[in-house]
């Protein structure tokens, strides 16, 4: 994986390339604005503390391993979609966690098919630490265009669970 831009097939080259944009990676685990350890290309969990350090290697594999959960769970509970919808929903899963899309008035707005709805919800998750913070407002702007990116008529059937 280290030296190797291919992903598996069930990961979106989009979302990998969201990540590499916004994450950054970083090899020590430092403290992301929302106070929680980070590693690599922001993966987080009960590996990641104080003194954590990772080969780029290491980072490669649990970033599509990251990814690979995110866009399974995103595709669990946002069903029908695809392409460059599917890598925007699970971006933000990656960035914020499957529990809060889960529980998210934007994944209502997407069970609606309510396509503008849901890229006004992804604007307003903007805040770590208790502020607005600017390469927040950006990743989720990305992530608003890439949602509506090819969708013909700008929506998709809603779905049910």
């Amino acid at each position: 994986m280290a030296g190797s831009d291919l992903a598996p097939a069930s990961v979106p080259g989009a979302l990998l390339a969201l990540i590499r944009r916004f994450e950054g990676c970083r090899l020590v685990a430092y403290t992301c604005p929302a106070g929680i350890w980070t590693c690599g290309w922001g993966s987080t969990g009960p590996d990641v503390g104080p003194g954590t350090v990772w080969t780029q290697a290491q980072a490669d594999a649990r970033l599509l391993a990251d990814a690979g959960v995110c866009t399974t769970g995103t595709t669990r509970l946002c069903p029908g979609l695809s392409g460059d919808p599917l890598a925007a929903i699970a971006d933000f899963a990656y960035n914020l966690g499957l529990t809060r899309l889960a529980g998210s008035t934007l994944r209502r707005r997407l069970r609606e098919g309510d396509m503008a709805g849901a890229a006004d919800e992804l604007r307003k998750w903007v805040r770590g630490g208790g502020r607005v913070l600017p390469g927040l407002v950006r990743r989720r702007e990305a992530e608003a265009v890439l949602l509506n990116r090819g969708l013909p008529g700008r929506g998709v059937p809603p779905f049910d669970d």
